[in-house]
């Protein structure tokens, strides 16, 4: 991309998007600290989806256990998932982006990709602001790169309600020492295997010979590190409709699983839902991913790629049902996933987008 001609890639993030929802329905809540998760119970098995500000000054965070957030802020209040609130107001908000001219590549609820060319993306960021807030009542926060990766890392920089720029221009002036697992696409795992290595900024991250991640990360992940240190990447934003790579099944179970046939019963039960939703778009199965959460909080995934696409209901169960069986039989289950990935459509490309991060 080159900037200097005014084509820029901006990155809209939605601020605290789910709590933001339920504040505008119910505005009495506004100020105080809002934790959604499952059913809204702490005493049932659920995770926080998302919590507000005023609870994330508490610790409170997502993915963790709604039972000890809860403990975390006891004066919280606790609501449960509205997903039709969400996608409906999602909706809005992506219908408003559009309207302004630029290229809109939708991530997520709460998330997108711009593309634009003006000579002052600053001002095209706050008009997006505006927009979005004029339509919705919601806020959100935009960053300005020459590409995707700076764009999407410049959005953290300025939130909450901000705008940020960062560019190569700016790259290590802003992100030289910061620690790596400030950088898109690297969490807890990669950023230890790192530290092993003695790489813990991203400054050391962008010098380290290739070899050495190459070594580590294998020759395409070694690579693509390497370059993430130096905020390199794809500037292209595309609006093609994102089409699913696979379904997934998930659940949490409010009691332990102890024994073996309950736990295969379960995957059974799991592989037959995500074949069906497979199955509705009549594209076939060619890998199978079986999630398991060990009691007490311990989680562990397990792949097998299938000998060839298939439209085999049963195939695919027994896949699961097979990875199953490597399950530590010593151990109660309290969550299990099963993912089953499909045959990409004609002339797709299979390698996403975006970095996916290590969920079902």
């Amino acid at each position: 991309m080159d900037a200097a001609a005014g084509r820029w890639v901006l990155h809209v993030d939605l601020d605290q998007f789910i709590a933001a929802v339920e504040v505008l329905r119910r505005p009495e809540l506004a100020g105080r600290p809002v934790i959604v998760g499952g059913r809204g119970d702490p005493a049932e098995r659920a995770v926080v989806a998302t919590a507000s500000y005023e609870a994330r000054e508490y610790g409170v965070r997502s993915g963790m256990p709604l039972r000890v957030a809860a403990r975390k802020v006891p004066g919280a209040v606790l609501l449960p998932v509205d997903a039709a609130a969400y996608h409906e107001a999602s909706e809005q908000v992506m219908a408003t982006l559009r309207r302004l001219g630029a290229v809109v590549e939708v991530l997520g609820w709460d998330e997108a990709f711009l593309g634009v060319e003006t000579t002052d993306p600053e001002a095209f960021a706050r008009r997006v602001q505006a927009a979005v807030l004029e339509a919705t009542d919601l806020h959100c926060s935009v960053g300005i790169g020459d590409n995707r990766i700076r764009a999407k890392i410049a959005t953290g920089l300025g939130k909450p309600r901000g705008v940020f720029r960062l560019t190569r221009a700016n790259w290590f002036e802003v992100m030289g020492e910061r620690p790596t697992i400030d950088l898109w696409g690297v969490g807890s795992r990669v950023s230890q295997r790192l530290a092993a290595l003695g790489i813990a900024t991203v400054r050391q991250l962008a010098t380290t010979p290739e070899q050495l991640l190459v070594a580590e990360f294998g020759p395409r992940m070694g690579v693509w590190y390497g370059r993430l240190g130096r905020g390199v990447g794809s500037a292209v934003v595309d609006d093609t409709p994102w089409v699913a790579r696979g379904h997934s099944r998930e659940t949490t179970y409010q009691h332990n699983l102890a024994d073996g046939e309950q736990v295969r019963a379960a995957v059974r039960q799991l592989a037959q839902q995500a074949f069906e939703d497979t199955a509705a778009e009549g594209r076939p199965v060619t890998r199978v991913t079986l999630k398991v959460r060990y009691a007490p909080f311990f989680t562990q995934t397990k792949a097998m790629k299938l000998p060839a696409p298939t439209s085999d209901g049963d195939a695919v169960v027994a896949a699961a049902l097979a990875l199953a069986d490597r399950l530590d039989p010593a151990r109660e289950v309290r969550l299990l996933g099963v993912r089953a990935e499909m045959q990409p459509p004609e002339g797709d490309d299979p390698v996403p987008r975006t970095p996916i991060r290590g969920r079902l």
